[in-house]
């Protein structure tokens, strides 16, 4: 790791600007168990903790909660390279697409947070020990990191993601359009997206039947 300054468009954006009664953050079946472990996490200077799961399903909403919550400086992927030691010494470290970084920043990320008592949070699709790395000690750090995980988004989870990239274009989708969809596209955040974009990109009011003819237009 060097010790250049870190550029302000590293830092991740750690709000949205949704409606309250919008918010994507629903905790149900498919992340309780993630967001319970990080609701009173760390409980120790020096934690080190994995949060894995697969694309959209809101592991990185989880993490930026948790970053929020204990003001955590913000790193993303092989840009954490460039971050400056003496910045992130003593604090709280959201590590987004952990993965992504290079075996000599994760291996001084571990031992500056070990060694100065923060926390680092890795966020990443898969579990550490599934990560193909060359260094040994790193290796044998990863294998020793817990994890929890989050599973693709459930009804409940899909539903709100869905409800909120709407609140974000102040669509207010006819009734059912929510449900329908939520049975049809694929469960990721980056499905919730791209189906309301092309929903958006009609201009005519969002119904049922308008939702059909964009996910079934051999139906219509």
């Amino acid at each position: 790791m060097t010790s250049a300054p870190v550029p302000p468009q590293l830092r991740l954006p750690l709000t949205r600007d949704v409606p309250a009664w919008a918010d994507d953050l629903v905790i149900s079946d498919s992340n309780r168990a993630a967001a319970a472990r990080l609701a009173d996490w760390p409980r120790a200077p020096g934690d080190i903790l994995a949060l894995h799961g697969p694309a959209g399903c809101g592991k990185s909403r989880l993490a930026e909660r948790w970053a929020e919550r204990l003001g955590a400086f913000p790193l993303h992927g092989a840009e954490a390279a460039v971050a400056d030691p003496l910045e992130l010494e003593g604090r709280a470290i959201l590590l987004d697409r952990a993965q992504d970084a290079d075996d000599e920043t994760l291996f001084h990320l571990f031992n500056l947070t070990q060694s100065g008592g923060g926390s680092l949070l890795l966020v990443s699709r898969a579990a550490p020990a599934q990560w193909t790395v060359d260094l040994p000690d790193l290796r044998s750090r990863l294998d020793a990191t817990p994890t929890v995980g989050v599973e693709a988004p459930d009804d409940a989870v899909l539903s709100a993601m869905l409800i909120a990239r709407f609140a974000e274009r102040s669509i207010q989708p006819g009734a059912g359009v929510v449900d329908y969809l939520v049975r049809r596209i694929d469960r990721s955040a980056a499905a919730a997206e791209t189906v309301v974009e092309r929903l958006d990109a009609l201009h005519r009011p969002v119904t049922r039947a308008l939702a059909r003819a964009v996910i079934e237009p051999d139906q219509s």
